[in-house]
């Protein structure tokens, strides 16, 4: 009963903070339902362009992806217990994934807009940045879970800790690490799709251009546009994940 009260009062809590209003709900409606209808049909006069944002979103995707897979590497290695037995080493990393996983994507791509200017390459540098904590922390975790037997055995051997990474523990944990990765792409896909509300470029550049101007056909055409090249990634990233594992 006391966790039962203590988990009603924290949502109490959320709800008040949070402002919800049923009331607001309930006659926003009808002015949704007027925009749906307004946006139909979709336009697609320009998808030239659209089709260009759509490989701009997945290009800033890809190479944030394979940026922060790299940054990855050496943080994974440093941050499993297992391995980086030192606390000097492993607490400072743990601390550093913790970081940049509670930054996120949006928010790097927004600093880094600032610094670098208007354009894919922020959002390349901004889901790079941010995936490279969430692979590390996931990756690092798979480090820690994977069997010992093997790395004991490598190491009575007398090879250097090198060596037990290289031929003990990267067969080990590779079909799950490249899940991981497959993963964190799929879900860099979408997050991309919204990166150009900040400047960033891609779709969500022309989504908040036509939102602006209240161009509601183009914004239900753009919306197909990402409902079907999510879709298409989700399916490629599915199949290569079953035949990996």
């Amino acid at each position: 009963m006391i966790i039962l009260a203590g988990v009603l009062a924290f949502y109490a809590f959320c709800f008040h903070f949070a402002d919800i209003d049923l009331h607001r709900l309930w006659l926003g409606l009808p002015r949704l339902g007027a925009w749906s209808a307004r946006a139909w049909p979709p336009d697609f006069s320009d998808f030239q362009a659209l089709l260009a944002r759509a490989a701009e979103t997945i290009a800033m995707a890809t190479l944030g992806t394979t940026l922060g897979a790299l940054i990855a590497v050496p943080l994974c290695i440093a941050g499993a217990r297992n391995i980086a037995t030192w606390s000097i080493v492993y607490l400072p990393t743990r601390f550093l994934l913790n970081a940049l996983r509670g930054i996120d994507s949006f928010v790097f791509a927004l600093l880094f807009v600032a610094a670098v200017g208007l354009g894919p390459f922020a959002g390349v540098l901004g889901v790079g940045f941010h995936t490279a904590g969430s692979i590390a922390k996931l990756w690092a975790e798979t480090i820690e879970a994977a069997e010992s037997g093997p790395l004991d055995a490598t190491r009575m051997t007398g090879a250097s800790e090198l060596k037990v990474v290289s031929f003990a523990l990267v067969p080990d944990i590779l079909p799950a690490s490249v899940s991981i990765g497959l993963y964190m792409w799929e879900f860099n896909i979408r997050a991309s799709t919204v990166l150009g509300i900040v400047g960033a470029g891609g779709l969500g550049q022309e989504l908040k251009s036509s939102i602006d101007l209240l161009d509601f056909p183009r914004v239900f055409a753009i919306l197909i546009v990402i409902l079907a090249m999510v879709t298409c990634i989700d399916q490629a990233s599915a199949i290569i994940r079953r035949r990996i594992t």
